[in-house]
């Protein structure tokens, strides 16, 4: 592949360990080489990251790491043009930068490059056999060059993410290049969005109510919504869980809901609020402490506040979860097993559950009336959490003919839009009082 001269870079701006440029310079590189690229020789970038280097580090030191890396960008520069242009983009990452023909020569080129990283080295009397992941992007006609090497970032994230030691083009990854792009562009958007909410109090809790076949209120659940630029639970909470916000948010909604439980005693409503709290803020060392904090705080009694963990959660055996479940159980606070029926359940961890609730899945209620299958399944799971003694719930109940098909499966109480949508504290009140 035809090659640069690189007389311009300033030797200040080279890596000391690989004899690379940095970073800073493939930047300002990549702009020039740009107005280069015509029609017939377009400008390529190779993006390489090798795969599982952090071992490395974690097996040999920081010294052991730094000479692999040497060994490393000697293989890739000896199987390139002596004054090709090579950059160390962060710790285990680098990038070349030519003018090709056609893209087969770039893969070529990528092919031996990945062949010249596999080859077995020694460090320490250990062998190491690397392997790295590649990403190739070809700059296309008007395009600015950062995002062309932004492309081939993400083309070489994909090889990553489908096991390493393979090459990707950008625009054939398993997530597109540029889709990848807007999506992660579209997160950072949603956390901001998110920050600022939680900076600003625009975030709020509304509730669904949980119905018994005889009409009367068992329960109320409490679901996290966001009033900034209408952001969806489904946009915010996958997010939330990315970041860590998801702790921070659960910590808020847990005293919030505890709050509005007691409001709901101070009126003479005998109806507990049921908070679900994700795997990250369950899994805290001091989660108890939490706990204790929001009741405290809320000074509602504790059988008036109910805990929704999923089932994975149950099935976890570290020894924190499982400190953490006997902490909420001895508080008194009543703990439902949630979305049951959609993970991995074992009937043997189900013995030796303490839940007081547990909630079939909306999957297997909409395909009723109509599924024998589904009511089987349904029937069987309600007549095992009764036997348990668990009161049996099901989600997601949208018609009549589905309520009375779960009643007859020997479902208990139902949760729905048949009854009500999610709604804002008073509005609840209302419709309490409506009911009565």
């Amino acid at each position: 592949m035809p090659h640069f001269s690189h007389q311009n870079i300033q030797a200040s701006s080279t890596d000391p360990i690989t004899g690379f440029f940095n970073r800073a310079a493939c930047f300002n590189e990549i702009s020039q080489l740009a107005t280069q690229s015509t029609s017939h020789r377009r400008l390529v970038v190779i993006w390489i990251g090798l795969d599982r280097f952090k071992r490395v580090n974690e097996s040999c030191g920081h010294q052991g790491g730094d000479l692999t890396i040497f060994q490393i960008a000697s293989r890739l520069r000896d199987r390139t043009q002596p004054d090709t242009l090579w950059f160390r983009m962060a710790g285990d990452e680098f990038v070349h930068l030519a003018l090709s023909e056609d893209l087969d020569q770039a893969k070529k080129l990528a092919s031996s490059l990945l062949d010249g990283i596999g080859v077995p080295l020694s460090l320490n009397n250990l062998t190491l056999h690397p392997t790295a992941s590649l990403g190739i992007a070809v700059l296309e006609p008007d395009e600015f060059p950062h995002a062309c090497l932004e492309r081939a970032d993400h083309a070489m994230q994909s090889a990553k993410r489908a096991g390493g030691g393979r090459i990707v083009t950008s625009g054939k990854e398993f997530i597109p290049g540029r889709l990848g792009i807007r999506l992660a562009h579209d997160e950072l958007q949603i956390e901001n969005k998110l920050h600022v909410a939680i900076d600003h109090g625009k975030l709020h809790l509304q509730y669904q109510p949980i119905v018994a076949a005889d009409g009367s209120l068992i329960s109320v659940e409490a679901l996290m919504r966001c009033n900034s630029d209408q952001i969806s639970p489904g946009e915010f909470i996958p997010i939330a869980e990315k970041t860590g916000l998801i702790t921070r948010l659960g910590e808020w909604s847990l005293l919030e809901g505890a709050t509005f439980a007691r409001r709901l005693q101070s009126v003479g409503q005998q109806t507990s609020v049921s908070i679900n709290i994700s795997r990250a803020q369950f899994a805290m060392p001091h989660f108890p402490q939490t706990l204790h904090a929001a009741l405290l705080c809320a000074n509602v009694e504790p059988q008036r506040v109910e805990l929704e963990l999923t089932e994975s959660l149950f099935m976890d055996n570290s020894s924190i979860v499982q400190i953490n479940l006997r902490a909420t159980k001895d508080t008194g606070v009543r703990i439902s097993i949630d979305d049951f029926g959609t993970g991995f359940s074992c009937l043997a961890t189900l013995k030796d559950i303490h839940a007081s609730k547990l909630k079939i899945d909306r999957a297997f209620v909409v395909a009723l009336p109509h599924d024998r299958r589904a009511f089987s399944v349904v029937s069987a799971i309600a007549r095992l959490g009764q036997d348990l003694g668990m009161l049996v719930v099901a989600e997601g109940v949208e018609s009549q003919e589905q309520a009375d098909a779960l009643f007859d499966a020997g479902v208990q109480a139902i949760q729905g839009y048949l009854y009500a949508r999610p709604m804002p504290e008073d509005a609840l009140l209302k419709w309490i009082r409506n009911r009565k």
